[in-house]
């Protein structure tokens, strides 16, 4: 989403735009793989009770993960909007662009909820074998991330905040067909939506396994961090 935003900014808003966005891709890249590496921990519980045939340790798996993707979300997002700013001003984003990239960064961190829902639904899907539905659900999101983007920014006229807000619509498109997917499936992997409810056993399970990853994930976004800020 992040790639596509730079192109079209590129290409349609300035060279000001291009720099705003930019400077903003590897800060979110280092919050959002932090938290992205958590779903590993769903992907791993939900394939290893898939296996043994436990349905009632992987149906209490799956529904604390749907919850605990949005609640992840929520973090994420007032992570991201609160500390924009700071982190920016750190990273020595100039001046001129530093108003555009706290924009850009506030409205993207809007999605992160849905961000993260696709993410662990997701990880739900590949853990027992389907690995085709994820790729389309990204597929069909990011068409639809360019084509809003090109309509927001040619049509409106719209700088940062018109490629960003399309990048809101695709990832709640991708986290509303993942949840879909779950909710009609016939597997012992079906989501209720009355069953949401956060098992802090299998929290913890996926969480031990997941920060590991997370941080493994974030290493190289935080030496793009210093890279970028040098």
């Amino acid at each position: 989403f992040n790639a596509a935003d730079i192109i079209v900014v590129g290409q349609f808003v300035g060279s000001q735009a291009l720099a705003a966005v930019g400077s903003t891709s590897a800060l979110i890249n280092l919050i959002v793989n932090l938290f992205i590496g958590l779903s590993v921990g769903t992907n791993v519980l939900v394939a290893q009770y898939y296996g043994a045939s436990d349905t009632k340790a992987l149906r209490e798996t799956v529904h604390t993960s749907v919850l605990a993707s949005l609640i992840f979300g929520a973090i994420v997002m007032v992570i991201g909007m609160v500390l924009a700013a700071p982190m920016l001003e750190l990273m020595g984003t100039p001046q001129e662009v530093l108003d555009q990239a706290c924009l850009y960064m506030r409205i993207y961190f809007i999605g992160m909820p849905a961000s993260m829902l696709y993410n662990f639904g997701a990880a739900i899907l590949r853990a027992v074998g389907d690995t085709q539905r994820p790729l389309y659900f990204l597929f069909i999101a990011g068409i639809i991330n360019v084509i809003l983007n090109l309509f927001f920014v040619i049509v409106f006229h719209m700088g940062v905040e018109g490629v960003a807000i399309p990048t809101v619509i695709s990832q709640c498109v991708s986290a509303v067909l993942v949840l879909l997917c779950l909710m009609k499936s016939e597997g012992v992997y079906r989501v209720e939506l009355k069953k949401l409810t956060i098992h802090r056993d299998k929290l913890w399970q996926m969480t031990k396994i997941g920060i590991p990853a997370g941080i493994q994930s974030a290493t190289f976004s935080i030496s793009n961090v210093l890279i970028q800020s040098s």
